[in-house]
């Protein structure tokens, strides 16, 4: 791991420092920022997450999903878990912590929007930090691209109905232009595009290929804490009166990512699937596409919403919960090819 990948969540607290005191001292500039919408849209965030996005999708190669086949077992596992038991265990455990046990101490305006924050962050799987997952798990890296292939194409189709149903259980009001167009802006235009430019890319030789990937990913980080920089700044007010809501969000998120990869591993297990492909296989399904989840929460209920509040602190505390997992899946791949 790279050390803005291995020290992200030290970023993102750096970040929450920067970001409430420059909100707090400079309000009318943030308040401007936010000004600066087309179609529901901010602007500069709309920017930043194309250049956190594009450099993620540039390593994915749709071709590899005719690799789909040859692991099929593994590719299932991972598919019930991200597409069904992640997306609803979160809803789960957000109305169990965030609308039952910490209700009482959250700003009860809040609480759906907290909710709706979570959702997003679940019905969606990783597209990048899997491959970095995966390298440290020994994983097998063919089973690992075909697999992120196969959840890139079918996140153009299923995100916004995922969305939408569990926010609709949840009673919290769908705008489905601004999801739909989330979807457009965040998934399918720039995955074409990722596409587009790695074809010219790998045109031009591997070696090529590789130094613009190399380049991209500071970058990528980059606009990633800028991004958070300015949730932070919008949210500042709302972080110093209540500081321990950070915490208080953190808990179901914690829980899924132990949950939903348990669970990956277990099945896999159980379906006799070798250890080089459970493992990837458990980490791409219980981690999230944070990036895709914090733009499509500005563009449903804002800056200062707490759905934006609570998908950044899944950017916080995924780093360090799924290098518990890897660390875990390594630990015990004696214990599981005893059952191969």
């Amino acid at each position: 791991m790279s050390i803005f990948e291995r020290y992200l969540s030290v970023w993102v607290l750096a970040c929450i420092g920067a970001g409430v005191t420059l909100g707090q001292s400079f309000p009318r500039l943030f308040q401007a920022i936010g000004r600066l919408e087309f179609a529901q849209v901010n602007l500069p965030v709309g920017l930043l997450i194309w250049v956190m996005i594009v450099p993620m999708l540039l390593k994915v190669d749709l071709r590899s999903l005719a690799e789909v086949r040859a692991h099929w077992r593994g590719v299932g596992v991972t598919l019930a878990v991200n597409w069904v038991l992640k997306p609803l265990s979160m809803a789960l455990l957000g109305w169990f912590f965030i609308g039952q046990v910490f209700a009482p101490w959250l700003p009860a305006a809040q609480l759906d929007s907290y909710l709706a924050g979570l959702i997003l962050l679940a019905a969606a799987p990783c597209t990048a930090m899997v491959f970095v997952w995966s390298r440290l798990s020994n994983g097998d890296p063919n089973f690992t691209l075909s697999q992120v292939a196969l959840n890139d194409t079918i996140m153009i189709f299923a995100f916004a109905p995922i969305v939408a149903l569990l926010l609709g259980i949840s009673a919290i009001v769908v705008p489905w232009a601004t999801l739909l167009t989330s979807v457009v802006l965040y998934i399918v235009i720039p995955l074409v595009l990722a596409q587009l430019w790695r074809a010219r890319l790998l045109a031009a030789g591997k070696e090529r290929f590789g130094q613009v990937v190399a380049l991209l990913g500071p970058l990528s980080i980059a606009a990633l804490l800028l991004t958070l920089v300015l949730l932070f700044a919008f949210q500042g007010e709302a972080i110093l009166d209540q500081p321990l809501v950070i915490a208080m969000l953190a808990v179901p998120i914690v829980i899924q990512v132990f949950l939903n990869s348990g669970l990956a591993y277990w099945l896999n297990r159980r379906l006799g699937v070798a250890h080089c492909i459970a493992a990837p296989s458990a980490l791409i399904g219980a981690s999230n596409f944070f990036e895709l989840a914090v733009a499509t929460a500005i563009s449903l209920f804002g800056f200062e919403s707490g759905a934006a509040l609570a998908t950044v602190v899944g950017v916080l505390v995924e780093v360090p919960a799924m290098l518990v997992v890897v660390r875990i899946v390594n630990r015990s791949k004696d214990w599981y090819e005893r059952a191969i």
